[in-house]
């Protein structure tokens, strides 16, 4: 029985990342290093059954449709070969979670797809990276993981829940209230709770249409904050915006004159949806609502969300 390999397709990030000094942890530049020369670099990878491919070499904080929709069509192919045990993605970790999101949303698949990253360049004196990617390529080898997850500090979040919550400490995400489905430790897993899961004929309906737009329609994100007002959604709704989510204070609350506001645009057909801007929990409807929810998914996650909708 022929052992199956594990692709790892590269976009840049911290992770490839290169300082001019080994001390300096904060002022690099990424997307230096290219994915093959990451991997050849980690003694403890070497002889796995490793392919790897270079998709993008970004700064993910400058991430692009154009690169998601790129993205997805890899994966979609590489998922989709019998000698293909899982999918590792390298990223940088300031959209990680919008890029799982979405890849969870367009994929939804049977096998694992693991995003990982690096809060550390690679030229750092210790650098974060190499373990990261050990981890990621243990989690893309259990046979029984399925669907898009990150792995970042021996910590596996699923897409749906992960967040980036610290601006510098290695272990920067968090999973918010669902928790994260497990731990790597010393090589094997230590699972909380299942792996995601999803609609595979929703996902190839969503992989099809993002196949055929040349861009995602324009959703934006507006907060909801002490002494907010309408001027922002009116400005938005004047350049034609086709739908706008709501980072909302606590529960869901919106401030008077900008809610005023949201729901002229919703009624002039803009689609709006509320988030939360708190960084756990999620809206909790009531009978009242004039404006939807999330249904749990933060702000930038749902933008996600509304965009792949008006796709439809």
């Amino acid at each position: 029985m022929s052992v199956k390999k594990i692709v790892v397709l590269g976009t840049g990030g911290t992770i490839a990342g290169t300082a001019a000094q080994a001390a300096d942890n904060v002022g690099y530049t990424a997307a230096q290093v290219g994915v093959a020369q990451l991997l050849a670099a980690i003694p403890a990878l070497q002889g796995q059954p490793l392919h790897t491919e270079q998709v993008a070499q970004l700064d993910s904080k400058d991430m692009t449709f154009e690169v998601w929709r790129t993205l997805a069509a890899r994966c979609a192919y590489w998922l989709a070969q019998e000698d293909v045990q899982g999918l590792v993605i390298t990223h940088g970790t300031d959209t990680l979670e919008e890029t799982a999101y979405f890849l969870q949303s367009v994929l939804a698949p049977v096998k694992p797809v693991v995003l990982t990253c690096a809060m550390r360049p690679s030229t750092a004196i210790a650098p974060d990276g190499p373990q990261n990617l050990i981890d990621a390529v243990t989690v893309a080898s259990s046979l029984h993981a399925h669907g898009v997850v990150a792995v970042c500090a021996g910590v596996i979040h699923g897409a749906m829940d992960v967040q980036k919550v610290h601006t510098y400490r290695l272990d920067a995400f968090g999973s918010g209230d669902a928790g994260p489905i497990g731990y790597v430790e010393e090589g094997a897993l230590r699972l909380l709770r299942p792996w995601p899961s999803g609609d595979a004929q929703a996902a190839a309906t969503a992989l099809t249409a993002i196949a055929g737009a040349a861009e995602l329609p324009r959703v934006e994100i507006v907060m909801s904050h002490a002494g907010a007002n309408g001027a922002v959604v009116q400005a938005l709704v004047a350049q034609g915006i086709q739908g706008i989510v709501v980072a909302a204070t606590g529960n869901g609350t919106v401030h008077t004159a900008l809610q005023a506001a949201l729901l002229k645009a919703q009624a002039g057909g803009v689609r709006v949806v509320r988030a939360t801007r708190c960084a756990n929990g999620r809206v909790l409807v009531t009978g009242a609502d004039a404006l939807p929810d999330s249904h749990g998914l933060s702000p930038v996650k749902a933008r996600i969300a509304v965009a792949l909708g008006l796709l439809d």
